[in-house]
């Protein structure tokens, strides 16, 4: 299980608003601008995606900055704590397109332990929709693509899982469940997923509540 951090298991969407707000005002940017395409892509993306005239380097390093000290808002998902302590031990990690100090902070706050496979924007060269990042926490686990599912919330986040050639579940939490249209499971939230340990290699996903979208099939 490959989770995406921010609008997966962390609710950060206040939090991620008030540091845009904040940084665009200073320049005289409106930050809904960058808001519409920031979820899922690293910050250093999304300045150079919406305002390429801007140093992406040098400001993506004030917004990290801004949001490795900025807590309110951030809360677990509903279901979050129980669902990660179902899964057995080294069977999941973390790929998100935040720092090390800004995920790290989210986590804290919201009362969730690091996983030891816990892809950060530093470990790839190129963030979401690019499949690199959760290529390499397959390899980190020793897993092949194909026996990973990703969790995630938004329109680059799938694309980057599907990419990378894995079973993909999103979550409706950020993005209108017909943005996720290329998922292969479409749930309203992350409580309505279930995971049964199969012994030690193998889990079984169901789903409750709202499905969206197809079932995923396979072991």
């Amino acid at each position: 299980m490959l989770f995406d951090l921010d609008g997966t298991l962390v609710d950060s969407r206040e939090c991620i608003e008030h540091v845009w707000r904040e940084w665009a005002a200073a320049r005289g940017r409106d930050y809904r601008d960058f808001l519409r395409v920031a979820h899922g892509r690293r910050t250093s993306e999304t300045v150079r995606l919406v305002a390429p005239e801007l140093d992406a380097r040098a400001e993506s390093a004030v917004l990290d900055a801004m949001e490795a000290v900025e807590s309110r808002g951030l809360a677990p998902f509903p279901g979050a704590h129980d669902l990660l302590a179902s899964i057995p031990a080294g069977r999941w990690a973390i790929v998100t397109s935040g720092s090390v100090p800004v995920a790290t902070l989210r986590l804290r706050t919201a009362g969730i332990a690091p996983p030891a496979v816990f892809i950060t924007a530093g470990d790839v060269r190129r963030g979401k929709p690019d499949p690199e990042g959760y290529l390499l926490a397959a390899r980190r686990l020793a897993l092949d693509a194909a026996d990973c599912v990703v969790v995630e919330d938004s329109p680059t986040g799938i694309a980057a899982g599907k990419a990378a050639g894995m079973r993909v579940v999103a979550v409706a939490t950020t993005y209108p469940a017909d943005a996720l249209a290329a998922a292969d499971v479409r749930l309203a939230a992350l409580a309505d997923i279930r995971i049964r340990p199969l012994g030690a290699a193998a889990m079984e996903l169901t789903f409750a509540g709202l499905v969206l979208g197809e079932g995923m099939t396979g072991g």
